[in-house]
């Protein structure tokens, strides 16, 4: 297990959305844009139903998440961090989460899921396995 810098717990504790690749049963890739937060050392992102990249992760626990900033470096490349991890999903907790994470991705005030008895869902605990891209977070260069 690797664990995220502080560059890397401050970019991803920020309002950088998540682009998620899961791997579906013919082992094509499967994307979806996803909040996400910290949970300890690990990545947690929310669902409140089934969703394909559960599905996918109960039957291959392989994901790389990326996050890109506004930020560009020195050589002017825009800086991304990109998590290579391992996933496990568990039931329930998913509007808590998603109620946390909202606060950072649409203001202070949001109430989110929106409307009474959300159901309780699922949540994905990624381990970070390998961590890259560009920027102070990185192990290597991807």
């Amino acid at each position: 297990m690797t664990v995220l810098n502080s560059a890397g717990r401050t970019l991803l504790t920020g309002n950088h959305l998540a682009h998620l690749v899961t791997l579906n049963a013919d082992g094509s890739p499967q994307a979806s844009i996803v909040w996400a937060g910290l949970d300890g050392d690990e990545i947690v992102i929310a669902s409140l139903s089934n969703r394909q990249k559960l599905r996918n992760v109960r039957r291959d626990p392989r994901v790389v998440i990326t996050f890109e900033t506004d930020r560009l470096n020195e050589r002017g490349l825009t800086e991304y961090l990109t998590v290579h991890g391992t996933g496990r999903v568990t039931d329930g907790g998913a509007p808590e989460v998603l109620q946390e994470l909202a606060r950072t991705y649409i203001g202070p005030g949001a109430v989110f899921p929106p409307g009474p008895n959300p159901p309780p869902g699922h949540l994905l605990h990624v381990t970070v396995d390998r961590v890259g891209g560009v920027g102070p977070w990185a192990d290597s260069q991807d």
